[in-house]
């Protein structure tokens, strides 16, 4: 019976005339090659930013001050009770709908508590 073994060839560095083991060297030109291209992210997005204006409007329209007075919601109020009280002489669903809109409301259900802006033109 014959047996066969395996082993790995021994990794022999490259000498140099001098004897000693190359390794690889940077110079100048290439450590200024490889700042200018970890840099190169950092300027697209200073570039983009400074393109982009950083305007905080997302419609771009001018914002107005708006002056507003509160409510307190009690119980069995709602937004047809509260628009009649604070305006008697508007019609309610003009108020309703200012109302829903000053205060990002998605449909006509509120709380015992809540603090309802009502829009200054309404309150007197």
């Amino acid at each position: 019976m014959s047996t066969i073994s395996i082993t790995a060839p021994a990794v022999v560095p490259v000498r140099t005339a001098t004897g000693a083991a190359t390794r690889l060297r940077l110079t100048t030109r290439g450590r200024r090659l490889l700042v200018a291209l970890a840099a190169l992210p950092l300027a697209v997005g200073i570039g983009f930013a400074a393109i982009s204006g950083g305007s905080a409007l997302a419609s771009g329209d001018s914002s107005t001050p708006v002056s507003f007075d509160t409510v307190t919601v009690m119980p069995g109020d709602t937004l047809w009770a509260i628009a009649e009280d604070v305006a008697p002489a508007e019609d309610p669903r003009t108020v309703i709908s200012e109302i829903q809109k000053l205060n990002a409301l998605n449909g006509g259900s509120l709380q015992v508590g809540q603090q309802l802006a009502i829009p200054a033109e309404y309150t007197g």
